[in-house]
């Protein structure tokens, strides 16, 4: 494997079509501002590179990108690439990662608006994000130890796991279908509303009017603080251990709950059973 160390970069497509190749201490900067610098590569380490140029990493096949910086001029440093692994780096810049598969990410610190749109197979570990519309329209993912800010994150996404994650996001989950949510804290407002098979698991639930117009959603073991307006034509099955502030129109199902404050029940068709069970 070729070894390009302690360089600078500033031209068009610097190492554009590179194969087989360790791109060490390198810096992606300069007056020339050229763009996509690593593009259209197979088999690539970047480790402990700075990377102030837009779109470095597209249509790559097979990269370890380690101790790297993305600054928030790298504007959409990942896209149409595979088989990547991105380990104990930043990524600043908008839109950094998208119609990317098989792509690993691990204690890393995001700050990018419009983050991980429609991808395939994606793993997120002990991470910080924070931005809008996180994972839009992406399938086939796992999040552990996920620390998320930001609104409108996770929306139409598809078979995902989300397991020890503390996430502060408005309006997430929207229209998401098989999502199982463990071991979390998810806080905002209007969690979840138009999902199918959403599952949380030994939860807190924080915020207003969540769950609202679900289909085949569960609770198991959770909390729930805050939340008025809940369940508003939904089908739920549903064990909370804490007191809700209201719930409102169920389609269907059961919930049970130590205290209910407020039954919500406009129309006879609201069919779903609400039971106050203090053991809880």
């Amino acid at each position: 494997m070729e070894i390009i160390k302690e360089k600078v970069f500033d031209c068009e497509r610097a190492l554009y079509e590179s194969e087989d190749i360790s791109v060490i201490n390198c810096r992606f900067e300069g007056e020339a501002d050229g763009e996509s610098a690593l593009k259209e590569s197979k088999n690539i380490l970047a480790r402990g590179c700075f990377f102030d140029l837009r779109y470095p990493f597209w249509h790559d096949e097979k990269a370890d990108i380690i101790n790297c910086e993305m600054t928030e001029n790298c504007r959409a440093p990942l896209w149409y690439s595979k088989h990547v692994s991105i380990k104990d780096s930043k990524l600043w810049g908008v839109k950094a990662l998208r119609e990317c598969e098989k792509i690993k990410i691990d204690s890393c610190h995001i700050v990018s608006g419009e983050f991980g749109w429609d991808n395939t197979d994606v793993s997120i570990t002990s991470s910080y994000v924070k931005g809008e519309y996180f994972m839009a329209r992406s399938k086939n993912l796992s999040f552990t130890n996920l620390q998320m800010e930001g609104k409108y994150s996770f929306q139409y996404i598809e078979n995902a796991v989300l397991d020890g994650c503390d996430l502060n996001t408005k309006d997430a989950f929207w229209h998401a279908k098989n999502v199982t949510v463990r071991n979390c804290t998810v806080k905002g407002e209007y969690l979840g509303w138009y999902s199918e098979n959403l599952t949380f698991e030994n939860c807190i639930i924080i915020g207003t009017q969540p769950l609202c117009y679900c289909k085949n959603l569960t609770l198991i073991n959770c909390e729930m603080h805050g939340c008025d307006l809940s369940f508003e034509k939904s089908y739920v099955q549903a064990q909370i251990t804490t007191p809700i502030l209201s719930v409102k129109n169920v389609l269907g199902g059961k919930i049970t709950a130590p205290r209910v404050d407020e039954i919500i029940k406009d129309k006879e068709e609201y069919k779903g059973v609400v039971v106050e069970d203090e053991k809880l």
